[in-house]
């Protein structure tokens, strides 16, 4: 029996609302197919189980055809869910060139139970990032933890949907004025959920609680906006400290990356 936590994500989020900050969007059949600032395309599926292998090989070869024929895309991501059954997907992303990532954990859990105190370490300042210095600082920040070419690109789009009075809240923590971790918060609109993205916090200040105060902090604040769960997509760095903090793992979830040919 699926977890009734999964249950919610999949009737929840796994809609128009994984694409609701996308430049643009197109449905196809059971694909949802998008692009993000800086030529980054999406593809994901509500379910795919009453398709056979053949069907799922021709949605691939048209999401290749449908991004391929867009100028400025640098690359595509298919999200997969290992809960899903999708007959010869894997199978078909390799054939047309998707690479498979690094596995990430499907984390859901009760804002309540995240929004406990956690003591936060001598000289560290946890507080909203609302400034264009804050949002530069702190995506330059995860760009370096993440290995991330793209920080910029990033920075720039999250200090537009904060001009444009978007719901994401940007939370950090500073040690003498450097920030040392950051998350985000994305309410999504029309759902029980809000996300907890983008964690990072520097190695040198890893395993003294930091990352854990920013998680009960991003709860209680969900929790003022009426939301009742909190999910994320885990490394092995932050899931297990979500963990400890009161999340669930409930599946996995694998991007498959596909870059356009040079021309």
């Amino acid at each position: 029996m699926i977890h009734p936590l999964l249950a919610a994500y999949d009737a929840q989020l796994r809609t128009d609302a994984e694409t609701a900050h996308a430049l643009s969007s197109t449905v196809s059949g059971p694909l949802r197919m998008a692009v993000f600032p800086g030529g980054r395309g999406f593809v994901s599926s509500a379910a795919l189980q009453d398709a056979d292998a053949a069907q799922i090989a021709a949605l691939v070869e048209m999401v290749v055809e449908h991004f391929g024929a867009q100028e400025g895309i640098t690359e595509v991501e298919w999200k997969t869910r290992g809960h899903d059954r999708a007959p010869g997907l894997v199978e078909a992303l390799t054939v047309h060139g998707f690479v498979a990532e690094e596995p990430e954990s499907i984390m859901i859990g009760e804002a309540g139970v995240l929004a406990q105190e956690v003591a936060v370490p001598d000289g560290i300042r946890i507080r909203r990032a609302r400034t264009d210095a804050d949002v530069w600082a702190m995506e330059e920040m995860q760009g370096a933890v993440f290995g991330d070419p793209h920080w910029k690109v990033r920075a720039e789009t999250t200090m537009q949907r904060l001009r444009a009075d978007d719901d994401v809240e940007l939370w950090i923590a500073e040690a003498d004025g450097r920030i040392v971790s950051a998350g985000r918060l994305e309410p999504v609109g029309g759902t029980e959920f809000a996300g907890l993205w983008g964690g990072a916090t520097l190695g040198d200040w890893r395993g003294r609680g930091i990352y854990r105060a920013l998680t009960a902090e991003r709860a209680r604040s969900a929790l003022a906006r009426g939301k009742r769960y909190l999910h994320s997509d885990s490394t092995e760095f932050s899931r297990p400290i979500l963990e400890r903090s009161g999340l669930i793992k409930v599946s996995t979830t694998t991007p498959y990356v596909w870059t356009p040919p040079a021309d």
